[in-house]
């Protein structure tokens, strides 16, 4: 896989041939900074509050008194509230100052760290660029290193991202336990990463995996039973205290101390040192919340590391304040080789035995899908924002409103990639506060999409919204609708749009009047609404306009669903006797009358069947940390195997025209009224049409779960696939994930992150599943491949109870997956495809209430955009605006910030970034992996009507 960007960073190769030195005094670089979450336990307004503002006020005030000071600013979202709502015009002077001096360095410069597991690429770039955004339009600085030091596994797509963001090194320490015992030992914690098995060395980036300490100080002090290294204590919520005084402050550096200080120190550094192959040491002085007081830091560590070097000799030790840049550019003159590490990511993460850091990949189900769902909005209405700007730069749609819009979504899509904030980590008030973000800027973004679809393009265009279509008489007084169907993608598509009414008949028509293709049935999730399921035909990048009527005789064909008696588990022992077929043009799917369950799937194009079970299992967690290892946010810890999680199951068959649809209803208990789970799968009936008939769409129904279960959706095949796996980094590429046994927590330790797209197979066959968020996969049993889809935990381990992070999840979650079987060859050319088309799914977009007909007519106007149609093994990755305001130039764009030009006042609407990704990796399919050349200059004058 590769990009195409509208930007192209430099990278500084700096590791890569040499010979060793000589064995030198240890050289320590001290490295102040504080470890400050996005959220996790506190709102952010909370810790702003608390102690995150003063962290930037105390550190820019400190800094700028000594010139030795150090400090690395990571997160960008406190610095820019602190920044914008906080800090003085002399505060943002002596900023501009230590970052001229190289003494305040911004590090990853993301707005978050993000998590590594559950994230999706697109994701991962939008925080990136919101937070370089802001730097390099307020500073003119990029960062030039990550420091992702808490998040919990290390995937490889991260090394590709930053390497080609141009930064020259990596950061990380999150690794499986045993793992980084073996790498200290054989001093291997430095390496060349090669992420991308297709880039190889093009995208290549030191890194370097931070000791057993991680990124804190030791907080263990033989002398004392305080903070270790950190004099201004500990954070106190919600208020900070008045008297300065905070808990658990360590002794000050005095005569009496300062030598136990400087002995507990140097130890420390040459235990890290032992475990590197050079002479220097990182040694990362600070820890969560730390620096609030950094007067009292900096006036304890001043003299501390004073009295070490006055006594180097003695100890062996030499210490300084250093950022990461300093750090780097020791190692780089070391002059070593470095061992390459090939595309193998660190995932899953294990802290020990039975703590094995896999239950995050399912945890709060309902926020990983309004995230996701928020970052499709995003695209969306940044793709028809962008378009908008080029072809109509002087309509009705206030460009600044619309920025504002696209602004908001961006920060709070950004903001909810924190490895504390999607993984579902957090604690109830933070993942409240995410979503509530989300849910906000998502209405700010409808908002500007129906701007933009509704106002004319220009004002001497009539409006839209008096328009009427040509239909025939028999409806012409029946109650109607107006939907506009927009395809994000620049990709032709044909497809199936749902749209819940409340009429039981229905007939539909195109903007130029005539009649589309309907059907309309009972909706699966209420007695009171129907689904009216319409086919679209759009061209990349374009937006139609449909009206909808209710006649009394509806042109839509009406499905009636087919019912099924319940059956009990207890009469499997029938099962295969009577089978239902359910045909479409790729796929004949038997369904037992006597399990209601399905029980195989013919791909037709080559006549080979599998066998294929779905249902529902349960694990059963500990919540007693005195009877065994437990289950929380974070931690997977099966008590035993999965059981079976239902004892009756009941089937409709609601046979159609577009669609055929299936719903089974699993029932925890033989008489229950109501079912616990949900399975409903839409077969298109595609034939002699453009609808692609290769995908299963699946969406289920689970919760409120009983308390300590975590519920999976089993798929049982024939085929042979030896318990091997494969899933995706971040949606960007496929990872090998083998089985494997180990002393303890073998199930635990073989689940695997699913972002986009999971599957197994063997010679013959290939079963598929792309997701809409992400979740926890594995294949425990040959032929299996089983998704984590919703977990409820509560446990009484203290820290747990004392910050609220038990995951007492009592929603209802309704994720959708969509399924292919095929070869392995004729798979290779879907999912990639499938996946980015789940993600973006066609908005639509209701833009009245069912009413009598408007009586003002106007000419009809569908979209007058041309289609934009990218090369199948091509996706437009972003079409934007995002308004930061800079000169190409980077000497100028200097001269301006020095000048002390507002620039973040002025944004800039008439720069798009364009970035196109190749999708199909090197070797994966015989024509689509071929490397693509578009002239970029040529497809933007034709598909983009201009000439600029």
């Amino acid at each position: 896989m590769g990009f195409v960007t509208a930007v192209v960073f430099a990278v500084c190769c700096w590791f890569s041939h040499g010979v060793a030195g000589q064995e030198e005094p240890i050289q320590t670089f001290v490295i102040p900074h504080s470890h400050m979450d996005v959220g996790w336990v506190y709102t952010i307004q909370e810790s702003m509050h608390a102690y995150a503002a003063n962290v930037y006020s105390s550190v820019t005030e400190e800094l700028s008194k000594v010139k030795e000071r150090r400090f690395i600013a990571v997160e960008q979202e406190f610095f820019r509230l602190w920044w914008d709502t906080v800090a003085s015009v002399t505060q943002k002077k002596q900023v501009r100052q230590l970052i001229k001096e190289g003494r305040l360095e911004f590090i990853i410069g993301g707005q978050v760290m993000h998590d590594e597991a559950v994230t999706d690429l697109d994701d991962d770039i939008l925080q990136m660029m919101e937070g370089h955004g802001f730097l390099y339009e307020t500073f003119g600085v990029r960062p030039q290193f990550s420091w992702h030091v808490d998040p919990f596994g290390a995937s490889a797509t991260t090394p590709v991202l930053f390497a080609l963001a141009g930064f020259n090194a990596h950061l990380i320490s999150r690794i499986d336990y045993d793992l980084k015992d073996t790498m200290q030992k054989n001093k291997k914690l430095q390496f060349v990463w090669r992420g991308s098995p297709s880039l190889k060395s093009q995208q290549e980036i030191f890194t370097h995996t931070m000791d057993q300490f991680s990124y804190c100080t030791p907080s263990y002090l033989p002398f004392s039973n305080r903070s270790g290294f950190y004099w201004n204590g500990v954070a106190l919520f919600p208020d900070p205290p008045k008297d300065g005084i905070y808990p658990n402050m360590s002794l000050p550096v005095t005569k009496e101390t300062v030598h136990a200080y400087a002995k507990t120190m140097v130890e420390n550094i040459k235990q890290r040192a032992a475990w590197f192959r050079t002479h220097h040491v990182l040694w990362p002085w600070g820890c969560d919340k730390q620096f609030y007081n950094s007067s009292v830091q900096f006036n304890n560590m001043d003299p501390l590391m004073k009295y070490i070097n006055q006594n180097s000799k003695e100890f062996g030790v030499t210490v300084q304040y250093a950022t990461l840049s300093e750090y780097f550019q020791a190692i780089y003159q070391s002059n070593l080789t470095w061992e390459v590490r090939g595309s193998e990511d660190f995932l899953p993460y294990s802290t020990e035995p039975y703590q094995a850091w896999t239950g995050f990949y399912a945890s709060r189900n309902v926020l990983k899908g309004v995230a996701r769902h928020a970052s499709s909005k995003l695209y969306a209405a940044e793709t028809l924002f962008a378009r908008y700007r080029i072809s109509f730069p002087d309509g009705p749609v206030a460009k600044d409103w619309a920025l504002d819009k696209l602004g908001a979504l961006r920060w709070a899509v950004s903001e909810v990639q924190h490895h504390d904030g999607i993984t579902g980590t957090e604690s109830p008030k933070v993942a409240d506060m995410y979503q509530q973000h989300l849910l906000q800027a998502m209405m700010g973004a409808e908002e500007l999409l129906a701007a933009l679809f509704l106002l004319p393009h220009n004002l001497m265009s009539p409006s839209t919204l008096g328009e009427h279509y040509p239909t025939k008489a028999d409806v012409d007084q029946a109650l109607e609708q107006h939907v506009i169907v927009y395809n994000p993608l620049a990709w032709n598509i044909t497809t199936i749009v749902n749209v819940t009414v409340t009429q039981p008949s229905a007939a539909v028509f195109d903007d130029d009047g005539q009649p589309v293709p309907a059907q309309i049935q009972g909706s699966a999730h209420s007695n009171a609404t129907y689904d009216l399921f319409i086919v679209v035909e759009l061209g990349g990048l374009q937006y139609r306009k449909y009206l909808i009527k209710f006649p009394e005789n509806s042109k839509a064909f009406e499905a009636k669903a087919a019912s099924f008696e319940r059956r009990s588990v207890k009469d499997r022992a029938k099962a295969g006797r009577r089978l239902l077929p359910v045909l479409s043009e790729c796929y004949e799917l038997l369904f037992d009358q006597d399990t209601n369950l399905l029980h195989s799937i013919t791909y037709l194009e080559e006549k080979r069947r599998v066998m294929i079970t779905q249902d529902f299992w349960e694990y059963d967690a500990n919540g007693d940390v005195k009877a065994g290892p437990i289950s929380d946010n974070y931690i997977f810890s099966a008590n035993g195997s999965a059981v079976r999680a239902y004892k009756a199951v009941e089937m409709e068959i609601i046979p159609g025209k577009i669609v055929t649809e299936i719903r089974q209803y699993f029932y925890r208990e033989e008489s229950d009224k109501d079912y616990a789970y949900s399975i409903t799968t839409r077969v298109p009936e595609c034939f002699g049409t453009k609808l692609p008939c290769h995908r299963l769409e699946q969406t289920y129904s689970l919760g409120p779960l009983s308390l300590n279960t975590e519920v999976v959706l089993r798929t049982s095949t024939s085929v042979k696939n030896n318990r091997t796996l494969y899933s995706d980094d971040n949606g960007y590429q496929m990872m090998k994930r083998t089985y494997r046994k180990f002393t303890n927590n073998t199930l635990a330790r073989n689940y695997f992150p699913m972002v986009r797209t999971a599957y197994i197979e063997d010679d013959l066959s290939r079963l598929v599943l792309v997701s809409d968020r992400a979740h926890g996969v594995s294949s425990q049993t040959d032929g299996q491949l089983e998704v984590m889809l919703h977990r409820r935990l509560w446990n009484n381990l203290q820290w747990n109870l004392g910050y609220n992070l038990t995951l007492n999840d009592s929603s209802v979650v309704r994720p959708t997956l969509w399924m292919m079987l095929g070869s392995v060859s004729a798979t290779s050319k879907l999912y990639q495809r499938e996946a980015v088309q789940l993600q973006h799914r066609p908005v639509v977009m209701p833009i009245d209430q069912p009413q009598k007909p408007w009586q003002v007519k106007e000419p009809k106007r569908g979209s007058l955009l041309r289609s934009v149609v990218l090369p199948p093994n091509l996706h437009l990755l972003s079409l934007s605006v995002p308004g930061w305001n800079y000169c190409s130039n980077h000497s100028v764009h200097l001269s301006h910030i020095q000048s002390g030009k507002d620039l973040h006042s002025q944004p800039d609407y008439d720069r798009i970034l364009l970035r196109i990704m190749h999708l199909f990796e090197e070797g994966e399919d015989p024509e689509l992996s071929k490397p693509v050349t578009i002239n970029l200059k040529v497809q933007i004058k034709r598909k983009f009507n201009t000439d600029k």
